[in-house]
C-alpha cells in the first residue's frame, strides 16, 4: 500500500515539474496580400480602387488589407516626389510636428498679449501656458535627440517630454536670474520660445538626415575595365 502511494506522489510531482505549454494564437493570413504586392508602384487610392474592383470587396476591407501589409513590413509607402533638399523637407508633409509647435506658440502669444483677459477666455491662456511649459520644450528636445520613431515608444516619449520640460524650464529661470532681465514673464516667455525654436530646427535637421539615409540608394561602383 505504501509503495502505491509513493508512486502516485512521484507521478504528481513529475507532472508539476513539467512546464506548461503555452497556446500560440494563430494569426490568419492576409487574404489581400497578393493583391497588395501585385499593385506595387500604384498610388494608395489607385490600389484601393483596383482591389475593390478585382476582389469585389468594399473600401474598408481593401484599406484593411493594405494596412496589414504595411504593418507586417511586406510593403512600404514611398513618396513619388520626395524632397531634394533641407528647405523642401520643411514642408508640412514631413515637418508637420514642427509647424504644429510654431502654431501653438503663436496661439500662446495671442492668448497672452492680444486676447481679452475675460472669462472664459482667460482659461485658454492658462491651458496653453501649462501645456507649453510642461510639454513643448521637452518634446522638441526629444525630437532632436531621438529623430527615429522606432528609438522610443510613444509612452516613453511622453514621459521624457514632460520630465525634460520640468528640467529645462527651471534651468532657463536660473540663467535669467543672473541677467539684467531677471525672472519675469516676458524674459522667460521669450527665452522659452527661442529655446523651443532652436531645438525644433535641430530636430528637423536630424530627421532630414535620417530620412535621407533611409531613402538613399547605394549602388556598387563598376570595376574598371582592364586594357587588353
Amino acid at each position: 500500500m505504501t509503495s502505491i502511494i509513493d508512486k502516485l506522489r512521484k507521478r504528481l510531482a513529475s507532472d508539476e515539474d513539467q512546464p506548461e505549454i503555452e497556446e500560440v494564437e494563430e494569426i490568419e493570413p492576409n487574404p489581400l496580400e497578393a493583391d497588395v504586392l501585385a499593385g506595387s508602384g500604384l498610388e494608395v487610392n489607385e490600389l484601393v480602387t483596383k482591389i475593390t474592383q478585382d476582389r469585389k470587396v468594399d473600401l474598408v476591407d481593401a484599406s484593411r488589407g493594405i494596412y496589414r501589409a504595411l504593418e507586417e513590413g511586406h510593403v512600404r509607402l514611398v513618396d513619388p516626389n520626395p524632397p531634394s533638399n533641407l528647405p523642401a523637407y520643411f514642408g508640412i508633409t514631413y515637418s508637420a510636428w514642427f509647424w504644429l509647435v510654431v502654431g501653438f506658440t503663436l496661439l500662446l502669444i495671442y492668448s497672452i498679449y492680444l486676447m481679452p483677459q475675460i472669462y472664459p477666455l482667460i482659461y485658454l491662456r492658462y491651458a496653453a501656458g501649462v501645456i507649453y511649459v510642461l510639454y513643448i520644450p521637452g518634446f522638441t528636445l526629444i525630437e532632436a535627440l531621438y529623430p527615429k520613431k522606432a528609438e522610443l515608444e510613444r509612452l516613453e516619449r511622453l514621459g521624457l517630454d514632460i520630465g525634460l520640460s520640468l528640467a529645462l524650464v527651471p534651468l532657463v529661470g536660473l540663467v535669467l536670474n543672473y541677467t539684467p532681465w531677471g525672472i519675469r514673464l516676458d524674459p522667460i516667455f521669450t527665452s522659452l520660445i527661442i529655446l523651443t525654436m532652436i531645438l525644433g530646427l535641430v530636430g528637423v535637421y536630424r530627421k532630414y538626415n535620417v530620412w535621407q539615409l533611409s531613402h538613399r540608394i547605394f549602388t556598387q561602383p563598376e570595376k574598371p575595365k582592364k586594357n587588353k
